[in-house]
């Protein structure tokens, strides 16, 4: 690797034709220096990054690619969405989406590598296609990013050229959870014992389900990504101490990045290793909680559109449902509020009309109660979903659409 100014840097994106694919860090770690240099010097690409936050340069001539839909690329009118789960998104750079840039955020050098710090994810595949392919990889060296071990470790002869950039990451604060959230959060940990293997996410949901495993012993983590309830944990001795806190990318407050950096106790994997669903049934107890916007009578789940329009996208949690239910005593929760703020409607619904994220959970879990599905005959989970998860004004309309569906 040698180290350039960030216009040479740009420059040398150039030379890949007239539409280049340019893979980029997502999530909360994505390099925008590095980014809008590269804005500024190509009329037309196409950018992909998994759940773009907002400041990610978008000017006419680009076409923003995606298999997981963040804030920035939600609703764009060039949006190009690959419906794809998380786990089989590295195939792609090798298949049907080859990259001809890779622009990665990482630590400064250090013993002949760079770290990736928060954000491994899908970047080592990408790296190892493009380098295949005889494409460009550039790295925007950020001083204040956190360094992190396992594969988030890059070899300089890996990159072509560095920029030196001073960026401050994201952080998210954590909230108290407000008293929904908390009801289900704790509806969930109580189905949750010690020993087992947890998935944790961000949101409120996530934050309060891992804040009523405090007092639980020797927990794994084993998860696409954590945020701040992990390291609440592990200071309150609720987890393993012999076992590495496994993870893709981690988002979470300044305290969060602190503890991270140079950490013995978390190991970053890249995605085929963390949402591969036979590596996760080989986790003990693996237990999953992912949340919806709506689950049906049947016990499926939308997770991903509203009104037929792309919202999110399957992301790992097809993934994690099927590990984990594959799992010896593992659980597959799909947690949510009964009712719908914004919308102002119910979230359990007779039949989705909008096409299925996952089904075949252990339960779904709202404020209203745990309602079991797994093993159950559809009239049985059709009536556990109405008379255990779903909001009591709804219920009678509801036991009228599943004598209607054959259900009741």
């Amino acid at each position: 690797m040698r180290v350039v100014g960030m216009a040479e840097a740009a420059r040398l994106a150039e030379g890949f034709g007239a539409d280049p694919r340019v893979v980029a860090s997502g999530n909360f770690a994505s390099p925008l220096p590095l980014l809008k240099a590269l804005s500024a010097t190509l009329p037309s690409y196409r950018l992909h990054l998994l759940n773009a936050q907002r400041g990610v340069p978008l000017h006419d001539g680009v076409v923003p690619e995606t298999t997981f839909v963040g804030p920035a690329f939600r609703g764009h009118p060039r949006l190009s969405y690959v419906p794809c789960r998380l786990s089989l998104v590295p195939r792609l750079f090798s298949t049907s989406l080859p990259p001809d840039v890779v622009v990665l955020h990482t630590t400064p050098p250090r013993d002949g590598m760079v770290s990736l710090g928060t954000e491994v994810n899908v970047l080592p595949a990408a790296v190892d296609a493009v380098r295949a392919r005889g494409g460009l990889v550039l790295a925007q060296l950020n001083p204040l990013m956190p360094w992190t071990s396992g594969d988030a470790l890059v070899p300089l002869d890996a990159i072509d050229a560095g920029v030196e950039a001073e960026q401050h990451l994201a952080v998210h604060d954590p909230l108290p959870p407000d008293p929904t959230s908390r009801q289900i959060g704790e509806r969930v940990a109580s189905a949750i014992g010690d020993g087992a293997t947890i998935q944790a996410g961000i949101g409120a949901v996530p934050d309060a389900t891992v804040a009523g495993l405090a007092s639980r012993r020797g927990l794994r983590v084993w998860t696409e990504m954590f945020s701040d309830g992990i390291l609440a944990l592990e200071r309150a001795g609720a987890l393993d101490p012999d076992a590495a806190l496994t993870t893709s990318f981690v988002f979470g407050s300044a305290e969060l990045y602190d503890w991270l950096d140079g950490s013995e106790r978390v190991l970053l994997r890249r995605t085929e290793v963390t949402n591969s669903p036979a590596t996760i049934a080989d986790q003990r107890q693996m237990t999953s909680v992912n949340t919806a916007l709506q689950v049906d009578l049947f016990g499926q789940a939308n997770a991903s559109r509203i009104g037929a329009r792309i919202y999110s996208g399957f992301g790992g949690q097809t993934d994690f449902t099927v590990g984990a239910l594959q799992s010896e005593g593992g659980q597959a929760f799909m947690a949510l509020r009964s009712w719908h703020p914004k919308a102002d409607c119910s979230t359990i619904v007779p039949l989705l009309d909008e096409p299925v994220t996952s089904f075949q959970h252990s339960a779904v879990v709202t404020e209203h109660g745990s309602a079991s599905v797994q093993g159950c005959d559809e009239r049985t989970q059709a009536r556990n979903l109405i008379e255990e998860a779903a909001h009591p004004d709804v219920r009678d309309e509801l036991r009228e659409e599943a004598h209607a569906l054959g259900l009741l």
